[in-house]
């Protein structure tokens, strides 16, 4: 039996036409992102243009160096609300990573070299813990990771309740290293650090099996669960890297204050939060890239950068200007998510 096939100009031809689905060009879950991006772009511009002096690489460049603490925390935060979770510890164990770092360092003497490693194996081992309570007991993550931002600022006061100074060598070195980059313009230890971490959390999430039960699971844990993926190694997982994130963080925050004290880092969660969300991941799971992440962070660096430049208006205006940011990229995520295609 032999096909029929439309006459060309037919009404066969016409209805072959309008059956097939045109396709969109660009994916709307990537929408977000390039609107984060654009924004980065034209806030930069505008900065260029208005005032003189901020269009330089060291401008730019500072933007790392002083975010390298934030960059870090909001990485190990992008992989938790990428499964829908949340972490409210992070600024706590910042804190507790300085004051353990100082206490130890300034009043028993010991070696930067056992120091470190001892408060990224304290940091893991915090966001582990909490992962299990989460995951084991299927308790809400805002509630105990605020029971754990709680914890590690309690164990802050428990260790002093001043401000430990660090005099130690190692410490006041790392913290004046510069790299040169470009000409005069250079970069911190801290900065290459957040740098890393960023490459490092790209890989994971778009090249590991990790990365991809993280997306499957804020996508419906359900459905992660029928493909076989492993949903509670992955949930505790998440929360463990963004222990050891904090902690990380807690040691740049160390290098940047040479110092370790309770109230560090308080509202630093928040911040995290914001910039991930300015980058277009989703609160509720699912979507989102740390590369986002990256250029949320940057936003909330430049428009700091934008107010110290244009020198009349009260730093306040980064925090008023930030939560109207946040408005509206959570209305964006809402427009473009409801125009992605359905599967």
């Amino acid at each position: 039996m032999s096909a029929v096939l439309p006459e060309p100009g037919g009404k066969g031809a016409v209805a072959a036409a309008v059956a097939v689905p045109r396709r969109s060009r660009v994916n709307p879950k990537y929408l977000p992102l390039a609107a984060t991006v654009s924004l980065f772009v034209l806030m930069a511009t505008l900065g260029s243009v208005r005032y003189v002096g901020f269009f330089s690489a060291q401008v730019f460049l500072n933007l790392l160096i002083d975010n390298a603490f934030l960059i870090v925390v909001s990485v190990g935060m992008t992989f938790v609300i990428l499964t829908g979770g949340i972490d409210l510890s992070v600024g706590s164990v910042i804190a507790l990573t300085t004051m353990v770092s100082a206490w130890l360092l300034e009043k028993h003497g010991w070696s930067a070299a056992i120091v470190i490693p001892l408060v990224l194996l304290i940091g893991t081992a915090f966001g582990t813990f909490m992962g299990v309570l989460i995951e084991r007991f299927r308790l809400q993550p805002f509630i105990v990771t605020l029971a754990g931002m709680f914890l590690a600022r309690g164990l802050c006061y428990v260790i002093s309740i001043d401000s430990i100074s660090i005099t130690n060598t190692f410490y006041s070195e790392v913290s004046q290293i510069r790299i040169p980059v470009w000409g005069t313009a250079s970069l911190s230890i801290s900065a290459v650090m957040a740098i890393v971490v960023v490459l490092a959390g790209v890989f994971i999430a778009k090249c590991t099996p990790f990365g991809r039960a993280v997306y499957a699971i804020g996508g419906s844990e359900q459905s992660a669960v029928l493909m076989g993926l492993p949903v509670r190694s992955t949930l505790v997982g998440v929360y463990a890297l963004s222990g050891f994130c904090s902690a990380l963080a807690g040691v740049i925050f160390t290098f940047y204050m040479l110092s370790g004290y309770a109230l560090h880092a308080v509202g630093l969660e928040l911040d995290s939060i914001a910039a991930v969300v300015i980058g277009g991941t989703l609160l509720t799971g699912g979507v989102g890239s740390v590369v986002g992440t990256l250029f949320g962070v940057l936003i909330l660096g430049i428009i700091q950068t934008l107010i110290e430049f244009d020198g009349t208006l009260s730093s306040w205006w980064t925090r008023i200007v930030i939560g109207m940011l946040l408005f509206v990229f959570c209305l964006l995520q809402r427009f473009f998510t409801s125009r992605a295609p359905r599967s």
